[in-house]
């Protein structure tokens, strides 16, 4: 790895591979600086060039920042090219020497910047565009007070109450119907007693149901033909005597 410093020579290419990747391209011109005791300050040196390219997002920040002339610090990998011209130029050897960057940024020695953050899109899965399948509708949640909606039909329990309109007529419901209840039966009580107890407050003489018997005669037997019937005599009642 290197840093150099230097200046922007050229404007910067910015493009497209094949590939879809974005590169920058520029010249950089770095300007050693040595002390000269004879004139007794600093002077300019030799001056390199420098093929400084940089890839995607790199590519694109440097593109939109740097113009020709500006001061840089560059760091990256150094690479040194080497070839030969063609001989309607000469055929003469050069070389070259090219930075992958990795980090360019202003020299803030020679001037100031103002940073801005540039919002980077997050890529995100196929998973994440792909329609989700359709999740099956949770199971009705039953509270305690429809306990007789989750019976089947036909149970005890899924049978209405008998004072419902559509309640099923039968003769179980209807002798419960007409038969009173405990309840009920109690309350009876309680208002005969009560009658029972106001009519000894007041003096009237207490209805005693009592059930009447009829008295049934016994079986007359039909007289025998056979037999005469006695003639009456004289102590007999029938006769009277007549004076």
């Amino acid at each position: 790895m290197v840093t150099l410093v230097g200046n922007a020579a050229t404007a910067v290419e910015h493009r497209q591979t094949t590939a879809g990747a974005t590169v920058a391209r520029f010249r950089l011109a770095a300007t050693s600086r040595r002390w000269d005791k004879a004139l007794e300050r600093w002077t300019d040196g030799e001056t390199s060039f420098y093929t400084v390219r940089s890839w995607r997002g790199l590519a694109d920040n440097v593109a939109a920042s740097v113009a020709v002339g500006e001061p840089l610090i560059v760091q990256g990998r150094l690479r040194l090219r080497e070839g030969e011209q063609s001989p309607e130029r000469g055929g003469q050897r050069w070389f070259s020497a090219e930075v992958d960057a990795v980090a360019i940024g202003h020299d803030l020695a020679r001037g100031t910047a103002a940073f801005r953050r540039v919002a980077r899109t997050a890529r995100t899965g196929m998973d994440s565009t792909a329609p989700s399948s359709p999740q099956p509708p949770p199971p009705p949640v039953q509270s305690s007070g429809s306990v007789h909606a989750a019976e089947p039909q036909g149970s005890p329990q899924a049978e209405q109450a008998p004072g419902s309109p559509n309640a099923v007529q039968t003769p179980e419901s209807a002798r419960l119907r007409q038969s009173p209840g405990p309840a009920q039966l109690r309350q009876q009580e309680g208002r005969d007693e009560a009658l029972s107890a106001a009519g000894k407050r007041a003096g009237a003489p207490q209805a005693v149901e009592s059930s009447t018997i009829t008295p049934v005669p016994p079986p007359v037997e039909p007289p025998d033909p056979s037999i005469a019937p006695a003639a009456a005599g004289a102590d007999s009642p029938e006769k009277v005597a007549v004076s």
